[in-house]
């Protein structure tokens, strides 16, 4: 069975790649920099793909199906979550802002900032001492209708606002959609259930949330993650779209400060990916995959709890930017921890392999035997790269080791995956002594795109014949029979 293009494919947003059937070949732009585009990465949407369940309230980042219906964090797609969303970030211009509620005296100027209190209920301007800055303070039992603030944004959907919580409580936002004009409302609710949907009302636990934080959603995502709610491993089908944000409702006590609607907010879900990772990461530098794979017949399977390459490298390449951003060392140091798994082999519970007792080599799945899957590979390259750049010679010493290992058995190994017509996912037809694992278009698309990237900051003129050879594939090109 072949992995799915969770990685590769990523559903890229431009009509030519569909209308070619398969992932498109990106032009490389000026040589790949660590704190870059990360490869073709601005065109993948991980967010609408069926098998992410949803957005979770409590970590902000994507809880996938892949391999489960129950959903489970997965590392490699939380990466690509945070990946994509930087490389937007750097490729689309600012998004207009919206600003409804900061609690200060100014917007009243701005704008008839326009709150309902009913009854039983109240909202006042207080001074909060941690966040230096007037905030609003609302008292709405349970049992009322909430006091709600009017927002009226056809616009833009992406709504955010810091929260503070004394009791239990919630913010709800009422959405006008594509349904029929029908009105469906989104619960954020203080509590740990990841997701919910009855009627018109979908609920998304966001955890207590009893200090300063602030939350970011995109209501589009939300309103069809909770409509396409389904106990099997893809989310349904469904064209329901928001066309208005009407008003945002708060019930409980606690508080509320800048209420704001914007077009994006990518740099909120790189964010939220970056601290995932940095939270997550065990006590090996791993961040474990915690559902049972089986990569093929003939291959035993992992069990809970394996690591993979790729999971590394595309952490590390995450980990790197927040890094270099931020300067915050944290970031840096949960990215130097993250090369552990890669000296350590597969029976180890590394993800190292050694191929014809010569080649090192990190794998996507360190199955038993070794598979030798290709792009998780290159992608685990990538990130030893990023780490190698941004850490120094002291400090990225081991990534560098690595890194030129891994590179030695590329140049030495690539040749194995070209089949004159197209490219092979892994080497199982040797290891097993199978039938070649052909790469679909889309990984072959993949392969492309991650040799022109490694074209740029490796010289070896073997990476610009593949890419050669390897494109002239894709337009029918064959390699010359005897």
């Amino acid at each position: 069975m072949m992995s799915t293009p969770l990685k590769g494919g990523g559903k890229a947003t431009r009509s030519s790649c569909r209308s070619a059937g398969y992932s498109k070949v990106y032009t490389q732009r000026a040589p790949y920099h660590p704190d870059g585009v990360f490869m073709s990465f601005e065109g993948y949407n991980v967010e609408v793909r069926d098998r992410v369940k949803c957005i979770s309230g409590v970590e902000g980042v994507p809880l996938s199906t892949q391999w489960g219906p129950q959903g489970y964090f997965y590392p490699i797609q939380i990466a690509q979550y945070g990946l994509s969303h930087y490389s937007k970030n750097l490729t689309e211009k600012p998004p207009h802002i919206e600003v409804y509620e900061t609690a200060e005296e100014k917007d009243k100027t701005s704008r008839s900032v326009d709150w309902t209190v009913p009854k039983g209920c109240s909202l006042s301007t207080v001074s909060d001492k941690a966040k230096f800055t007037s905030v609003k303070q609302f008292v709405a039992p349970e049992n009322t209708e909430g006091v709600s603030l009017q927002l009226g944004n056809t616009r833009d959907f992406i709504i955010s606002f810091d929260l503070k919580f004394i009791t239990n409580g919630s913010v709800s936002v009422v959405l006008e959609t594509t349904e029929k004009n029908q009105l469906f409302t989104v619960h954020y609710v203080s509590n740990t259930q990841l997701i919910a949907f009855k009627d018109r009302d979908i609920y998304y636990g966001i955890g207590p949330r009893t200090s300063w934080s602030t939350l970011t959603r995109d209501l589009v995502t939300d309103l069809r993650k909770g409509v396409g709610l389904s106990n099997t491993k893809a989310v349904k089908q469904t064209k329901i779209m928001p066309k208005r944000v009407v008003r945002l409702i708060a019930k409980g006590r606690g508080f509320l400060d800048n209420v704001t609607i914007s077009a994006t907010a990518h740099m909120a879900a790189f964010f939220a990916a970056s601290s995932w990772l940095v939270r997550n990461q065990d006590e090996r530098g791993g961040w474990p995959i915690m559902v049972m794979r089986k990569l093929g017949e003939g291959f035993k399977s992992l069990d809970p709890g394996w690591y993979s390459a790729m999971a590394q490298g595309q952490a590390i390449s995450t980990l790197v930017r927040a890094y270099l951003l931020t300067k915050d060392h944290v970031f840096l140091s949960s990215a130097l921890r993250a090369t552990a798994p890669y000296k350590l082999p597969s029976e180890q519970r590394g993800v190292k392999a050694v191929f014809m007792n010569r080649h090192d080599w990190y794998e996507e799945y360190p199955t038993s035997p070794s598979s030798f899957v290709l792009n998780g590979f290159m992608y685990s390259l990538i990130g030893l790269y990023d780490l190698k750049e941004t850490a120094g010679e002291k400090l990225g010493k081991e990534a560098r080791v690595l890194y030129e290992r891994g590179m030695e058995s590329l140049k030495a190994m690539l040749p194995l995956y070209d089949t004159g017509s197209g490219t092979i996912y892994d080497l199982r037809h040797f290891m097993l002594g199978t039938a070649p694992n052909l790469a679909r278009w889309d990984y072959h698309t993949t392969h492309i795109n991650q040799l022109q990237l490694l074209s740029t900051i490796d010289e070896s003129p073997i990476f610009k014949e593949f890419v050669k050879r390897w494109k002239s594939y894709l337009r029918g090109g064959r390699a010359k029979h005897n």
